[in-house]
């Protein structure tokens, strides 16, 4: 067997196993569930490239032209990179995360990949460790290689206040819960492994309590989430598992609350986790409340903030759908989940306040668009993937990782009604292997922020790293 046709079967394989697991959807079912409607689209000041059309869109004419080529921005310019050109399988993946060690060191961390081990084909295998010293000429200090390392999935996360990086061994099902948990605390640009376990039953996605002592393994297919005390790096510990599909989940800042991307009809569970919290022997979790919404299609993950003292959620589903909240994943589903921020003032009844979501989400916009290069990749296309905020108490922006869209950059001080101010969407590579989609942007990853430079940090998954700054005072 040729690496090419490898890499094509073990991509189709990813696709099948997910649309498999989730039950994809087939024709479009009877009911039109209402969505908010795009969010209010950016204005473009002086020195960008912005889009040609439809908010979010890459149309085969940009393609033709070269202006996809050549990428689009607005309101942002990008600062460095650590891409692999003409990559041929998957080199970018599904987190970006941040840490400043005691020394002042400056670091990311990335897992490298969509699917492993596509990105063996690019010799680019397990988590990079980035030098941002200088974040326009990004450093690779290390690569980790540790079980989980090499095939993280979406689990890749760090503790700010212990300085711990970890995750668990997953795929687009579960793998066997192997949790790895690093120490990056003395110096960032040298994790040092401190333990690497089989104590997460099964793998996915993750979360972290902020204080750094537990770790949360995940999966969406199987009802295994699992606490895991790690407040000794060396010695994990699991400690509770219960009856949860859960996908992606955060930890409250006081770790008395879990709040899971759910599925399966329920968009987001919130749990009181605090007697976990307060390692109580065999701690019993209690389930506080459940929403869904008319639109839904994969939720990803749910992230706590607040704003002028009240708390809410910033959800994003993945993918798109035609049977909303039945996971069902859809090639170029008509119903796009996106984002929204969630009132959670009273969290035994949370509300949906507000939409993030791109005129490209719209359903009556899907028919036109369904040509477009990359449109009809089952795990892919556009749609959403991954939010994140800068800090979660007053947060000014959101960023989202939206696929075929690229980064796209939310103002949401007032979280009832936000709207677009900036988006970057990188310079598409050529590519050797064009299935599951041909050369376009991928970009899956929760991106992270350097406030006081206004850059955020990312990964595509067919390009690699990038750190863009936001310009033009939009942030």
């Amino acid at each position: 067997m040729s690496l090419n046709t490898l890499l094509i079967a073990t991509l189709l394989l990813a696709a099948g196993a997910l649309g498999a697991c989730t039950g994809r959807s087939g024709e479009a079912t009877a009911g039109q569930p209402a969505t908010g409607g795009a969010t209010p689209r950016a204005v473009c000041g002086p020195g960008s490239r912005p889009e040609t059309g439809m908010q979010g869109r890459v149309s085969p004419e940009d393609h033709d032209s070269g202006r996809a080529a050549a990428g689009f921005t607005c309101n942002t310019e990008l600062v460095g990179s650590y891409i692999v050109p003409n990559a041929i399988g998957t080199v970018g993946g599904f987190k970006v995360e941040r840490y400043t060690d005691k020394a002042g060191h400056d670091c990311a961390y990335y897992d490298s990949t969509l699917l492993f081990p596509t990105n063996i084909l690019d010799a680019n295998v397990g988590v990079n460790v980035l030098d941002m010293s200088d974040p326009t000429q990004p450093v690779l200090t290390a690569r980790l290689v540790s079980l989980a390392m090499l095939s993280p999935h979406e689990s890749l996360v760090v503790s700010q206040e212990a300085g711990v990086l970890a995750a668990v061994m997953g795929n687009p099902l579960a793998y066997p819960g192997i949790v790895d948990v690093y120490d990056i605390s003395e110096d960032c640009r040298s994790p040092r492994l401190r333990s690497s376990a089989p104590v997460g039953i099964l793998g996915h996605e993750s979360g972290m309590s902020p204080d750094g002592k537990t770790f949360f393994s995940a999966t969406p297919m199987i009802p295994t989430l699992t606490a895991v005390d790690i407040s000794n790096p060396s010695l994990p510990i699991p400690i509770w598992t219960g009856g949860y599909s859960s996908h992606g989940l955060s930890i409250s800042a006081d770790g008395n609350r879990a709040y899971l991307a759910y599925g399966q009809n329920t968009g987001v569970v919130i749990l009181d986790i605090s007697e976990i919290q307060a390692r109580k022997p065999n701690p019993q979790v209690r389930e506080i409340s459940r929403l869904t919404w008319d639109n839904q299609s994969v939720p990803q993950n749910a992230i706590p903030f607040t704003r002028n003292g009240k708390p809410y959620l910033l959800e994003i589903d993945e993918y798109s759908t035609n049977n909303p909240g039945s996971l069902g994943v859809g090639v170029h589903g008509r119903y796009v989940g996106a984002g929204r921020i969630i009132d959670i003032g009273d969290e035994t009844q949370p509300v949906v306040i507000s939409d993030l979501r791109l005129e490209v989400h719209e359903p009556d916009n899907r028919d036109a668009i369904a040509a477009d290069p990359g449109a009809r990749n089952p795990i892919g296309g556009y749609a959403g993937h991954y939010c994140n905020i800068p800090t979660r108490v007053n947060p000014d922006i959101a960023a989202c990782s939206m696929i075929l869209s690229g980064l796209r950059i939310f103002d949401i001080r007032d979280p009832h009604h936000p709207k677009e101010i900036a988006y970057f969407n990188a310079p598409v590579q050529p590519r050797i292997i064009t299935v599951p989609a041909p050369a376009s942007n991928w970009a899956m990853s929760s991106p992270s922020f350097v406030h006081e430079r206004k850059e955020i940090w990312y990964t595509d998954g067919f390009s690699g790293f990038y750190a863009v700054r936001v310009t033009n005072g939009a942030w």
